[in-house]
Order: C-alpha cells, then sequence, then structure tokens
C-alpha cells in the first residue's frame, strides 16, 4: 500500500522531508521540541498516552497559536488489543448562551455564513466556549497512561520557564496576528514587545504559564473546573461580558465515544463520529469515489481532482444540514455512510462539468490553527490527537495572570438561529478534526491527522486516496498537493500544474490558487515486520522521532578481559 520509493518525480512533485522509521516506538508532532518530549517519556518508561499528553502539554507552550489548556479537541485511541476509543474534549455553548448571541453579517458567500458584527464571535469573551482540552487530556493519562500528571507535566514548566527559540513559523504566526494579539496588554507584552513581532530565533519565555503548569501538577484538571484556575477563567471573562459561569465549568464532562467505521476498496476506515464531521463524511466521500478509477486518472489529473471536488460539495452539502452535537441533532450516520446512498450521489455527478449541490437528507466551518500529534509505543497502543484553540491566539484574550489563552470555540457555531449548528446551551462544537486510522485484513496499516479547520477532513480523505488508489509513500501521500472545496471556489495548492486549473475552470470550477490547504499533516504508518514509518509534511513544523534498539540483552555482563 506504502508505494515505491523515489516517485514524487513522475508525481509531479518532491517531497521536501524525509520520513523516519523505528521499531520501538514512533512521534509525529508538529514542533520538534514536542516530538523530543514525547520521546523523552516514552524512553523513560511511558506509553503512547503519556507521551501524547507530554507533548500537548509542550506544544500548548511552544505553539501558543496553536493548542491551549483552554481549548478543546478529538483523540482517537486504539489500545494494544485492538480496541477503539474516541475521546471527545471539545468545547461547549456556556448555558446562558443562545441562538440569537450573535449579529451575522449579510452575505451571499457560502464562506462569509459565520461572520458576525464586530467579530464577537470570533475575538473577545463572547467567543469563549467551555474548555474541554485539560479534561481531556487528563482524562486519556489517567485511563490509559502509566505515568502521573506531574511526570508528563515537567518538561512543558521547564520549557515555559526556561523558554525556548521561535521558529520561523511561529514568528509569522504572530506577525500575521499582530492587531489581534495587541488588544491585549497581556499578549502584547509576551509577543510583541517594544511594539513589535518576535522575530525566528529569539527566545520566549512564559513565567506566569510555568506557574499554572506546576499548579495543575500539584492539583490536576479540578483547579480549572473546580478550583482557583476556573474562578480566574470566569473572572476575567466577566468584567470582559462573558457568559461563562463556574457552574459550567463543573458540569463539562469529555465523552467517550464509539467511532465511525466505513470500507473503501479493500481497508476499513475507522474515525471520530459526530460532532466530529470527519468519520461519517470522509467515509461518505470516500464510497462516493469507489465508483470512479482514480488511479487510472492519475493524481493531478482534470478527471480525479474533478471527482474529488464533487465529493467534497456532496459532503458539506450534507455536513451543514445533519452534521452536528448528537445530543442535540439527530445525525443519520447509518445513511450518510451508506454504500446506497454514495451510489446514488455518485450517479449525478456529471463527467464534464461542476454541479450545484443540495444536501440528501432533511436537515440543518473552522480555523485553520490547530495542532496534530500521532504517536505510537511497542505494545501496540497508537493514538492520534487534533487539538485546538480555534484560530490563531483563540479569542486573542490572556486570562489575567496565569499566561493561558481563550478559546474562540464559539466561532464553530452557525451565527444563524434555527439551523443543527446553531448556537444553543450547553451544545458541543462540531468540528472537522480527523485524526483517522486505517486497516487492512484487520491490521493497523496507517495513523494520521492534521490541522487545518474545514479543510482537516477532506485533506485527510485525499491522503487516503494517495495512499490507496495511486499508491504512493506515506511520505508522498503526507506532502501531495491537496485541494478543497465546500461546493464554491475550488482552491488548488500552487504546486498543482497550472494547465489542471484551466482544465478545471472549463469544466464550471471557479479555480483559485493557494498557496497551501490545510496544515502539517503527522502520520504513522505499520509494516508487518513490527516497523513504523513516521511521515510529516512541509505545511508545519512536523518532526517524527523514531525509536529502535532497547535494552542490553539478559544477562549480558561488562567485562576487562
Amino acid at each position: 500500500m506504502m508505494g515505491p520509493p523515489d516517485r514524487s518525480s513522475a508525481l509531479g512533485f518532491s517531497c521536501r522531508k524525509q520520513a523516519a522509521r523505528g521499531s520501538q516506538g514512533m512521534i509525529v508532532t508538529n514542533h520538534p521540541i514536542a516530538s523530543g518530549v514525547a520521546a523523552q517519556i516514552m524512553l523513560e518508561g511511558g506509553n503512547a498516552a503519556d507521551a501524547s499528553v507530554a507533548a500537548l502539554f509542550a506544544l500548548s507552550v511552544v505553539e501558543p497559536m496553536m493548542v491551549g489548556l483552554l481549548g478543546g479537541g478529538v483523540t482517537h485511541l486504539r489500545t494494544a488489543t485492538g480496541e477503539h476509543v474516541i475521546l471527545d474534549g471539545l468545547g461547549c455553548a456556556p448555558a446562558a448562551a443562545h441562538p440569537t448571541l450573535y449579529t451575522p453579517l449579510v452575505s451571499n458567500r457560502i464562506e462569509d455564513r459565520r461572520l458576525t458584527v464586530a467579530r464577537t464571535n470570533e475575538l473577545g469573551a463572547l467567543a469563549v466556549a467551555v474548555p474541554g482540552a485539560l479534561a481531556g487530556w487528563c482524562q486519556l493519562l489517567n485511563h490509559y497512561g502509566r505515568l502521573t500528571l506531574s511526570d508528563v507535566l515537567q518538561p512543558a514548566i521547564r520549557l515555559a520557564r526556561r523558554g525556548f527559540q521561535v521558529t520561523p513559523y511561529l514568528a509569522t504566526n504572530i506577525a500575521e496576528q499582530a492587531a489581534a494579539l495587541a488588544r491585549s496588554p497581556e499578549l502584547a507584552a509576551l509577543f510583541l514587545p517594544q511594539g513589535q513581532p518576535l522575530r525566528a530565533g529569539s527566545m520566549l519565555r512564559q513565567p506566569n504559564c510555568a506557574e499554572t503548569l506546576s499548579l495543575i501538577a500539584r492539583e490536576g484538571p479540578d483547579t480549572l473546573y473546580r478550583g482557583s484556575l476556573g474562578q480566574q477563567l470566569v473572572h476575567t471573562l466577566g468584567r470582559a461580558g462573558g457568559l461563562m459561569t463556574a457552574t459550567d465549568l463543573e458540569r463539562y464532562s469529555v465523552c467517550e465515544r464509539s467511532p465511525v467505521r466505513g470500507h473503501y476498496r479493500d481497508h476499513e476506515v475507522v474515525g471520530p463520529p459526530p460532532p466530529a464531521s470527519s468519520g461519517v463524511h470522509i467515509v461518505q466521500m470516500l464510497n462516493v469515489l469507489e465508483h470512479f478509477d482514480l488511479h487510472e486518472a492519475g493524481f493531478g489529473s482534470a478527471d480525479a481532482t474533478h471527482w474529488l471536488a464533487e465529493a467534497m460539495a456532496i459532503a458539506f452539502a450534507d455536513r451543514s444540514a445533519a452534521t452536528a452535537d448528537p445530543a442535540f441533532v439527530k445525525v443519520p450516520v447509518a445513511h450518510l455512510t451508506s454504500k446506497r446512498y454514495a451510489s446514488a450521489r455518485a450517479s449525478l455527478i456529471k463527467p464534464q462539468q461542476r454541479s450545484t449541490w443540495q444536501s440528501g437528507v432533511a436537515g440543518t466551518t473552522e480555523s485553520s490553527d490547530t495542532t496534530h500529534l500521532t504517536i505510537a509505543d511497542a505494545d501496540g497502543m497508537v493514538i492520534a490527537s487534533t487539538q485546538t484553540l480555534n484560530g490563531a491566539f483563540g479569542a486573542a484574550m490572556m486570562i489575567e495572570g496565569t499566561g493561558l489563552l481563550a478559546n474562540n470555540y464559539m466561532y464553530n457555531f452557525d451565527p444563524h438561529p434555527g439551523n443543527a449548528l446553531s448556537v444553543a446551551p450547553g451544545k458541543r462544537v462540531f468540528t472537522s478534526m480527523a485524526p483517522m486510522m486505517l486497516l487492512r485484513e484487520g491490521r493497523l496499516r496507517v495513523a494520521l491527522g492534521l490541522p487545518g479547520g474545514l479543510r482537516i477532513f477532506p485533506s485527510a480523505m485525499q491522503t487516503i486516496v494517495n495512499l490507496i488508489d495511486h499508491r504512493m509513500t506515506l511520505q508522498e501521500a503526507v506532502e501531495a498537493p491537496r485541494v478543497f472545496t465546500e461546493g464554491g471556489d475550488l482552491e488548488l495548492e500552487d504546486m498543482l500544474h497550472e494547465a489542471l486549473g484551466e482544465q478545471l475552470a472549463q469544466r464550471g470550477h471557479p479555480v483559485r490558487r493557494v498557496p497551501r490547504v490545510a496544515g502539517g499533516m503527522n502520520a504513522i504508518g505499520f509494516d508487518e515486520d513490527g516497523m513504523m514509518t513516521g511521515a510529516a509534511c512541509w505545511r508545519a513544523d512536523g518532526t517524527p522521532v523514531a525509536i529502535s534498539g532497547g535494552l542490553a540483552r539478559a544477562g549480558t555482563r561488562f567485562s576487562l578481559s
């Protein structure tokens, strides 16, 4: 399935990174320091759960624009015995939230449907949802890890206190968000010293964050959900006009869910269920694409790209109508993932003409600033976890004295009342997060995921197609140029050849060139001989770290003679 090596030139692109291979553990995160932290934890006796939580805490320090304790996320765990568990640590609306909380902007563009007057669902206290990240990370550690919370927090505490070098990627994000960061004196002091964005190579120290992490190491997650840290969060948000209360925090709980499963060609696809879109709609898109010969058409061809675009447009039409928090909306998972429904939709795809798609079910977009890690240990535990503050630097608010950034998860809701994705008290945000796993004949073959907002699950789907239909190596599959559409503009990454845009425009697709679609993917491939391959793509600071070797053979003695 991984394909032969060194085929990238024939595919029309070249890989910018190299894969790593090991037999005793594999770590792929979106920052080299976080990958190193996870490797250290694993080498000290921790398993994949311990390494993942340690890496997430570290990422909250070194990728502060992407992930934080006050954010949320989805973790897909495969145990050593082959059980798949989804831990839903997504944020939810405060109890005082309501469908008319925001005033939507008037626009006919699909891409503008979540914009509101004064950006109140994006910036500031009204944009903040009840956070689930810390609860989710601690539940993963407590139920599946070996080490203590204090153990896995120590590397992040050191990074926050002693500092680390700012990468060009972080520096670019700070510069791009400078206007939003300047709204908060604490954020400006940290990221815009003397009014200028931090430069790559400069040291970033976060003493308040170090103290907060030390508090959590001593008191556990209760300090947020029932203690002093939560009181400070509620106080800061309340002074700024927010809705969150101490009761909202006390009532928060992580949901343990069963995955969505489907089949594509001769592989089983396993992913998160609603309120995540990925499991349902990746299976749906693959079911549609099963009716077309993508391998024969070839990667990057007009036919293959047209079929991908139409499958995405179909999925987004159904997603906007039906995929939301299952506690509030009845989601027709079985229907959306059925081969029969996909066949009916596929039969309507015109070979030479783009179609305008409406939902095929009775019914009802996120930010791109997220992070992802994929980690596997020698015992067979595998974790794919996607976490976010939602937008870059979240709501552009720092909770006073804590060094923690607030999320802007409320932006994920539809600001228009009366729809499946509209705001409701206690409702979980829906998400495109796609921590996916791919099996063949019952054996795990690939685990993957990436950041990128609503572009996440279509990008994950394309990687699966790259592996199965185009027979790429894992490195090729994660780095291959991507496309994206919700049914409007068709985004093509710049690396795709110019003629492709012209050919698709002739079929009615409104083509738009972009430097990248979604973010850096982190994936692990599993060979039958026990070797693991880790791959990260060029779109982020992703770094694979492989562990091989091990302890000396039992009974080995050292002698000078």
